[in-house]
């Protein structure tokens, strides 16, 4: 019998945790009934401080793995740690705060099993249009810089919540970017995807852990791994600078030889000082992340370290 797992990392999610359990039974039930698969589920605890894997531990049923990350590693991270915990000929990513419907958990499985030609299919939120004119431009930016001049598409608004097959499993095992940015690395391995619009669920316990410092530092991670327009377009601004510079000059030249006008002095060389500086700072900027990017590759640790693993059975 086929096998499906479900990748779920958590962090600090006690509240959710009978929530969870009733949802994972009610899953393994219709999948085995509906598509005759068995389920696995596979927790990653991500550095949690509360009693989140002894309450897991007491409610869950059925084949089930927690994977005890040795510390916070982060999401990213705590995802492709359960990813390669999985065993499934098929694995969905499921957040455990549930706010994944269980509708669209069986509307992923069917539409995958209904098509074999198709190797993933993905969710889509579509609640986006809530948010702020701000939020909305600056994530129209971040996918246009994120997508220019690349031969694979990251589509919008498109996350975690996925399932793929055994084969695009496999081929994502074998990318061990170390400043990992999942969406990304989801499109650039490539394969036959499919999109399914959704409206996450409320939260059944406790808060994101998502800041927008944290969300800032992901778009970041993302760029810096994926596009290398940000340095294109601060070289083009310098060139534009600097031809500015070389026009102004001439400029200046013309009205002295022709016309006798005098130089102002202090403004014009501190404005000048200020521009050309912040020019350099932010380029500086810009290729220190790029380069600790590279850093980080270089150095080559491992990418996640497990402290322990919870099994069902009591193995270790």
């Amino acid at each position: 019998m086929a096998l499906l797992s479900i990748v779920s990392p958590f962090l600090n999610e006690s509240g959710s945790v009978a929530d969870f359990a009733a949802f994972t039974a009610r899953l393994a039930a219709e999948l085995q009934e509906a598509h005759g698969l068995d389920l696995e589920v596979i927790l990653v605890d991500d550095g949690s401080t509360d009693d989140s894997i002894s309450r897991f531990r007491g409610v869950l049923g059925g084949n089930w793995r927690i994977v005890e990350l040795s510390r916070n590693f982060g999401k990213e991270i705590a995802l492709f740690a359960g990813i390669e915990e999985s065993r499934g000929d098929y694995v969905m990513m499921v957040d455990a705060d549930l706010q994944h419907p269980y509708d669209v958990c069986i509307e992923l499985v069917s539409t995958l099993l209904a098509d074999d030609n198709l190797d993933a299919v993905y969710s889509v939120r579509d609640d986006r249009r809530e948010e702020s004119v701000r939020k909305a431009i600056a994530g129209r930016l971040f996918y246009w810089l994120i997508n220019s001049s690349q031969r694979f598409a990251i589509p919008e608004n498109a996350g975690d919540f996925r399932i793929m097959r055994r084969n695009v499993v496999d081929a994502l095992l074998k990318v061990r970017d170390k400043r990992r940015f999942n969406k990304g690395l989801y499109a650039w391995t490539g394969f036959r995807q499919k999109g399914i619009s959704y409206t996450p669920d409320l939260r059944v316990a406790g808060d994101s852990k998502w800041s927008k410092l944290s969300l800032l530092a992901l778009s970041l991670e993302g760029i810096t791994s994926f596009s290398p327009i940000p340095l294109r377009v601060v070289s083009g601004l310098g060139a534009l600078t600097g031809l500015f510079g070389i026009l102004h000059g001439l400029k200046i030249l013309f009205e002295v030889m022709f016309y006798g006008i005098s130089v102002p002095g202090f403004p014009s060389l501190m404005v000048a000082v200020t521009v050309l500086g912040g020019f350099n700072l932010a380029l500086l900027g810009l290729l220190g992340e790029y380069l600790w990017v590279a850093v980080a590759e270089g150095k080559d640790r491992p990418l996640y370290i497990v402290r322990r693993i919870h099994s069902a059975d009591g193995s270790p």
